[in-house]
């Protein structure tokens, strides 16, 4: 292995191989609810647009259309309650997760540099890190990232970039406007670019962020956060999962046009290009609000079943108030939790994956069919209680 593997973590789905070939060799055949990709269908309307835009014999604009870009931002003003977004300061990229890794790199940091993220939070913001071989560090609140800054007054090193995941992913905690208000504020006092992964913004599920009762979960560029002055922050969307298009990677970057334009230089040259087909699906996703409120809906009607279902067999939800998962524990190891859940045919991911906060909790998916769904209350029914 290069010296670049070499520095990498071990990829953690690979762990999961043995739980999930008991989980398969059920009876009645494996419910996963480990990964958290789209099961449903493609919209009509975005499958249309795709393949109305086939013909593409020509290279497609790294910065995307003015008119995708009119698009994104009339979208956050649309659904997200942020006017103002400069259609210059939006970027689409290949799937959010590419963006996620390479950010580091394509803002120049490396060594002597470090990159914080949420305590339990999605791998790649570690791994974007190391690629660019700065470092990791875990701090979200405002008292996380002091007791970070102090350490690195002393270590010489110097905080590039800061980011934050709202709804989370494992845990589907939402930060809220003055939570948001107070990191920005913090960052722009030091200089730090802010970039918030808000990919699950549409899927909000409790009494304040449930979209459907006219809730808004709140992003980094909300004017209640940043004052109406994008200036230093990036806000991350992918309609991977509100319009079932992760086999499209469809997203984009939106804020700050100084740093867009940053990125845009770059991706230039590496060839890091969203195809045009893909693009005038994306926009038309946006453009469409039916099959998002339509698709949220299937997730809220998974969501029903699971959650009680793990309530009554001795589990514990912690946050989960928005996005694609229940972060379930019953106080014990995450890794006890899985095999005994695999026994029955159920797979979930161990809490471990998002770091060590998250070892004695699972992350339980929305993301299998209603059929599937439907079998979890009756295989978790004689769930035993804890080990520990």
């Amino acid at each position: 292995m290069s010296a670049r593997g070499a520095a990498l973590p071990d990829f953690p789905w690979d762990s999961l191989a043995a739980a999930a070939a008991r989980a398969r060799a059920h009876p009645g055949g494996i419910v996963d609810l480990s990964v958290g990709t789209p099961v449903d269908p493609t919209p009509a309307v975005v499958a249309d647009a795709l393949r109305s835009a086939a013909d593409a014999p020509g290279y497609p604009q790294t910065w995307g259309t003015p008119a995708l870009r009119e698009t994104v931002s009339a979208w956050y003003a649309r659904r997200r309650g942020v006017d103002g977004v400069d259609p210059d300061g939006v970027l689409p990229t290949v799937g959010s997760k590419e963006l996620v890794a390479w950010l580091p790199t394509l803002l120049g940091l490396g060594p002597g540099d470090v990159v914080a993220h949420p305590p339990v939070a999605y791998p790649t913001y570690d791994v974007g890190a190391r690629l660019a071989r700065a470092r990791p560090a875990a701090a979200g609140t405002v008292d996380e990232l002091d007791e970070l800054a102090a350490g690195l007054a002393a270590s010489g090193e110097r905080l590039g970039l800061l980011w934050l995941n709202s709804p989370s992913n494992p845990t589907g905690a939402v930060l809220d406007v003055p939570e948001l208000a107070a990191v920005v504020r913090w960052a722009r006092e030091r200089g730090v670019v802010v970039a918030s992964d808000e990919c699950y913004a549409e899927l909000g599920w409790d009494a304040a962020h449930d979209t459907t009762r006219g809730g808004l979960v709140p992003s980094v560029l909300d004017p209640r956060v940043c004052g109406g002055d994008h200036t230093g922050l990036l806000s991350v969307y992918s309609t991977s999962k509100q319009s079932n298009l992760a086999g499209y990677r469809a997203a984009f970057v939106a804020g700050d046009p100084a740093l867009v334009r940053d990125l845009l230089a770059v991706r230039k040259h590496a060839g890091m290009i969203v195809p045009w087909p893909v693009q005038v699906a994306l926009a038309t996703a946006l453009a469409d609000d039916a099959h998002v409120d339509a698709q949220r809906e299937r997730y809220r009607a998974r969501r029903d079943v699971l959650l009680p279902a793990l309530r009554r067999s001795g589990f514990r939800v912690d946050a989960s108030g928005a996005g694609l998962y229940l972060w379930s524990t019953r106080e014990e190891d995450c890794r006890t939790t899985v095999d005994a859940l695999a026994g029955r045919g159920v797979l979930v991911a161990p809490g471990d994956f998002y770091g060590p906060a998250g070892a004695r909790h699972v992350r339980v998916a929305l993301t299998a069919t209603d059929e599937r769904v439907a079998q979890v209350p009756d295989r978790l029914a004689d769930l035993a209680g804890p080990t520990a």
